[in-house]
Formats: structure tokens, sequence, C-alpha cells
């Protein structure tokens, strides 16, 4: 029988958080955080793959997919603050430990939350979830750091650029061998909600802030070696956002990584999600995550 999916709204720090969750309410925990310009969106296959083991928990990151939308003058869009929305909603739901699946934005988060209560995490799986400078690849991330160095007209244009359906829909395509195995509703989802009145400046905002997790790499290197978290990298390697390279960093700081590479692109899920969830499946099954 394949596991049912509720689909929930909580409110934190007085906001609607949307999540999706399945599996035992008693079984170990695993969260799925997102990245941009998605949604829990992005998991909707591969809950029901998991819950039938494990309690499985996707949010919607605020200004994203069906959680709030606040302006950048009520809330403050940074990855911190993106990170105590995630730890109230983890709170709020009773999550005391939980193994967790970054991939994109979701890392920057996952790894706050590692930082500040380590001994919540039993488990990482990062999928094209950077942690080290080696994982930038150029010339997307030229941009983006043109423009956190020097926010202006000149520099703005091409993140506007980052924002429209040809790069939502590259992000999806590129990489991936047969491009038909992705479904256009992937883009044409997220085309919607980035495009709602507000949304652009709500992503410029994280964009600027972006530097704010490269800063952080460091502590989260040294969470590595300290910790030895168990972590699986399981990674589109024809990605041109964040490179294989990214993945296979994670073993300088922890020998024990299990890194496999699947010929992707950035959202490996959508054209191999039987393999990855096969790879999170016995990953989990060997790692003591209760």
């Amino acid at each position: 029988m394949t596991p049912v999916v509720h689909h929930r709204t909580a409110t934190v720090d007085g906001l609607d958080v949307f999540y999706r969750e399945a599996g035992d309410p008693e079984a170990p925990v695993v969260v799925l955080l997102h990245g941009f310009p998605t949604s829990s969106h992005m998991f909707r296959n591969l809950i029901p793959a998991l819950a039938d083991r494990y309690r499985v928990i996707a949010p919607d990151h605020i200004g994203f997919g069906q959680s709030a939308m606040p302006s950048p003058e009520d809330f403050p869009y940074t990855f911190d603050a993106l990170t105590d929305i995630t730890a109230g909603l983890l709170d709020r739901l009773g999550v005391d430990r939980f193994a967790m699946y970054v991939q994109d934005y979701g890392a920057p988060i996952g790894w706050r939350l590692a930082l500040r209560t380590p001994d919540r995490v039993t488990a990482i799986i990062t999928q094209n979830g950077n942690a080290y400078e080696e994982g930038f690849v150029k010339p997307f991330w030229d941009g983006v750091f043109a423009y956190t160095d020097n926010p202006g007209p000149d520099t703005e244009a091409a993140m506007r650029g980052a924002l429209t359906l040809e790069a939502t829909r590259w992000q999806y395509v590129h990489g991936v061998a047969d491009p038909s195995l992705v479904s256009p509703d992937n883009w044409v989802h997220d085309q919607a909600l980035l495009d709602r009145p507000g949304n652009a400046e709500i992503q410029l905002g994280l964009f600027r802030d972006y530097p704010a997790n490269v800063e952080l790499y460091p502590r989260v290197h040294q969470y590595f070696k300290d910790s030895q978290v168990p972590l699986l990298a399981v990674w589109g390697a024809n990605d041109e956002i964040f490179g294989p390279d990214g993945a296979r960093a994670f073993a300088r700081d922890l020998p024990d990584a299990r890194i496999h590479l699947v010929e992707s692109g950035h959202f490996a899920l959508e054209s191999h999600l039987e393999v990855i969830a096969a790879h999170i499946r016995g990953f989990l099954a060997e790692t003591e995550i209760l």
C-alpha cells in the first residue's frame, strides 16, 4: 500500500508554514529541505518512497510554495531567519532527533540546524546541497557574487534573469540525458510562485544574503570533523550550479562519507528517483538514526 501523504499547515512565529508529512508518527524522522526556486513539491515522489519506514516531514520555506510570503519589510529574508522558522516547526511537531535531506537552499538551512543543535542530527543526505567552495561552478556563481559584492542595476539584471521561466526550466533539464523524463509541471509550478507580486524582491534579498552561507563553511567543516555525522552525498554530476567536486569535498572532513554521482543535473530526483531512493534507504538502514 502506498503511504498516505498529509498536507498540513502550522503557525510558527505568527507565520503559516506549509508542510507535507507521511509515515508512522513514532518512526525515526527524516526532514526534507528543498532548494531554490521550488518547494516541498520537489519531494512529492520521494516522500512515499521513504514513508513506509520513516516519519517524513517536508516544509515549504517562508516565501516559497504554500507557506506564508510576508513582505521584506515584515520578515528578514535571510538564511538565519529561514532556519529559525524551520527549527520552530520541528519543535512544534515534537521532533527531537532527525536525519535530513538537503538540496540547494536546503543545505545552508540544514547546516545551521546542525550547528545549533548537533546532537539532534542523526544523519545527512545531501543532493546537490553544497558546503565547499569547490562546489561552485562558473559562470553561474560569478553573476551571483558580482551582485552580492555590488548590488545595483548593472548586477541586478542578471539575477532577475535567474527568476525567469527560461532559467527555471534550465535548472530542471540541463545535464539530464533524457529531458523527457522531467515533467514540465515542475517549472510551470515553480514559475507561477516566483511570479507572484513581490516575490522577486524576496528572492533578490536571499541572493544578497548568500555570502553568509560561504562565511559559515569553516564552522560547518569543523562540525563535520568533530561529529563525524553519517553523510550520503548523492549528486547530479552534470549540475552547473553545484558541481561534482562539491560532492567529493565532503570526504575531506568525513572520510566515511558515501558519495554517489548520478548522470543528472540540479534536480536529480526528477530523472533518478528510484536510484536516489535506493541509496537513501540503504544508507539510513545501516545508520543509527533513532
